[in-house]
């Protein structure tokens, strides 16, 4: 072979070498490449954000119509981050969460009261509490038993009792007061907040005699045969003695408010929609300076301040924190209640001909102050019971809509516990909410046939219509009038019966609702009542991390199982503000 030839056949092998070595080799330079570029890649996208607190194995019921059930939340920074099984929210989980085994329990969103009163609920735990006294015997040994506690002179006050509880059902007087106590001035106001009786002294203090004339919109009732006040004093004509008491200090007010927020964090309650006045807002806002305040609070000002004042007060309460803000004006107290007969109807009472009720104030001066704050961008809570307290309230709201033009108004009728049939449908095209108290009729069951008749009790109470008609439905207990504990409420949608179970099949059944239906009332339609159907009320990424954990699911047990479910481990903004479970952190 000639030196040609040999360098031809080392040149081809070298090549047949290059292409066979060169081809891994490329291979391997552009994996190299490409591994560098993934890394980079890697680098530049952001790692899973990690969990404050999560809870896994739990049993989820979100309310979040796109992914109704879950296993497990995860939560950060007050929101929640992230919903699914227990591998999904395994990634957001790092060293420093915390996390909570449910070992299967129940969940869903913090139950948020659509209508509360945490001043008065305080107010009365600092009080005698007269809730569920079942004789005037009873009623009078309670406030016996209280007397020590009050200074020689002191006043004497309490709430809660009930004369449709009692054999006879009569008033208390001022007499059975005074066999209590000649020396302490005594007020003690009736259940739903709309009456309440005086012994003589207080009477006397408060310049109450048999000339005083009846206050507009509120009655003094008399000895039919002496023409003397019995004590017993209705709507307006409460004033007369009330403000006769001295205000609490601001210590007491304090008290007050964290023994009814305790109350209702026990009972899984994270957001309220509440009327307590402007004292204790003020005590409020300090609370939550302190980091005390573990309620989310929707605070209504008093509707008949003049305009001026509620709008200062707008600015300095704020009107966008998650925790505490100025909500609105409320609660108008239009009319009064059924207990008392004083809810203002348009036929009278079947029990009562001659009582169609109390209207608390002029139609057309309503329809002025409406006009008046709804062109200041107000949103508005009317109390309203009796079908003529309804219709005057819708008529006051059209009236504002006319007068001002379209907006995103939500403005609320309080109670609506009764409602003439063309008026259902005013709701839905106004877009007013009814705001109702489903565990009012917990109660009420026992005597509403009477005071209505066969024919108006149809329409009464009637949640199954307010939905059918596509009319938005809250839903709260008006605290302290009914414990804040929801199971009332449920039982109350799902059974329309006492607690007793009476009577049997439900008062009324065609109005009662599913369970899934009053859940929903209690957290997305209370989240829409003040405007936080995009932050609360479901559980989803980026909502407030408010959720509630039940012994059990209200959904799937006996509706008599519902007294004994408890709420076991509260949660608002990601922070446990109340925890039976007591559980340590998990392994993770």
């Amino acid at each position: 072979m000639n030196r040609e030839s040999e360098r031809k056949r080392i040149g081809t092998i070298a090549l047949l070498l290059a292409f066979a070595l060169g081809a891994p080799l490329a291979a391997s330079s552009r994996a190299h490449a490409a591994g560098g570029r993934n890394a980079k890649a890697r680098a530049l996208r952001a790692p899973e954000p990690l969990a404050d607190l999560a809870l896994v194995n739990g049993d989820f019921y979100t309310v979040n119509p796109a992914e109704p059930a879950a296993q497990a939340v995860a939560m950060r920074d007050g929101k929640i981050l992230a919903v699914g099984s227990n591998a999904e929210i395994r990634k957001f989980i790092g060293r420093k969460t915390h996390v909570m085994d449910l070992r299967g329990r129940f969940a869903m969103p913090g139950f948020n009261d659509a209508h509360t009163h945490l001043g008065a609920a305080g107010a009365l735990k600092m009080s005698v509490d007269l809730r569920g006294a079942r004789s005037i015997a009873e009623f009078q040994a309670r406030i016996r038993r209280s007397l020590g506690r009050y200074k020689p002179g002191e006043w004497i006050t309490g709430a809660g009792w009930d004369q449709t509880l009692w054999p006879g059902e009569q008033y208390p007087t001022r007499q059975e007061l005074d066999a209590v106590s000649r020396t302490h001035p005594i007020f003690l106001v009736r259940v739903d907040g709309h009456g309440a009786v005086a012994n003589s002294l207080a009477l006397k203090l408060a310049g109450i005699t048999r000339s005083t004339p009846d206050p507009p919109g509120g009655h003094i009732v008399r000895d039919p045969k002496t023409g003397e006040p019995t004590g017993m004093l209705e709507e307006s004509a409460t004033r007369l003695v009330a403000r006769r008491i001295p205000s609490p200090s601001e210590s007491e007010r304090r008290r007050a408010l964290l023994l009814a927020i305790s109350d209702a964090n026990s009972h899984g309650v994270t957001s309220v929609q509440d009327s307590s006045g402007w004292a204790n807002f003020l005590v409020m806002k300090q609370l939550e300076r302190e980091g005390k305040l573990t309620l989310r609070i929707y605070e209504f000002v008093n509707f008949s301040r003049p305009l001026k004042v509620l709008e200062e007060r707008r600015r300095e309460g704020g009107t966008t924190d998650p925790i505490l803000k100025v909500g609105g004006l409320g609660e108008f107290l239009l009319d009064g209640t059924f207990g008392s007969e004083t809810g203002a109807m348009f036929q009278p009472y079947s029990d009562n001909p001659g009582d169609i009720g109390i209207l608390r104030i002029q139609p057309e001066k309503l329809t002025q102050m409406v006009i008046r704050r709804d062109r200041s961008g107000f949103q508005m809570m009317v109390h309203a019971i009796g079908d003529r307290a309804v219709h005057i309230a819708l008529d006051a709201y059209a009236a504002a809509e006319k007068a001002n033009g379209p907006r995103d108004r939500r403005q609320r009728i309080e109670h609506a516990q009764i409602v003439l049939p063309g008026d259902f449908i005013r709701f839905a095209r106004l877009g007013v909410i009814a705001s109702m108290q489903p565990c009012h009729l917990n109660d009420d069951v026992r005597w509403a046939n009477q005071r209505l008749g066969p024919e108006r009790s149809k329409d009464a109470y009637a949640w199954r219509t307010m939905l059918d008609d596509r009319v938005h439905f809250a839903v709260g207990t008006d605290y302290p009038v009914e414990p804040i504990d929801p199971m009332g409420n449920l039982w109350a949608c799902v059974t329309r019966e006492t607690p007793e179970g009476w009577p049997k099949g439900g008062w009324e059944p065609q109005q009662r609702i599913s369970m899934d239906d009053c859940l929903r009332g209690y957290t997305t339609g209370s989240a829409y009542a003040e405007f936080e159907e995009k932050t609360k009320g479901e559980l989803k990424p980026g909502m407030l991390a408010d959720i509630v954990v039940l012994s059990h699911d209200p959904r799937e047990i006996p509706s008599s199982e519902l007294w004994q479910t408890k709420a076991l481990l509260t949660i608002v903004g990601g922070r446990i503000v109340y925890d039976r479970l007591r559980v340590p952190g998990a392994s993770r």
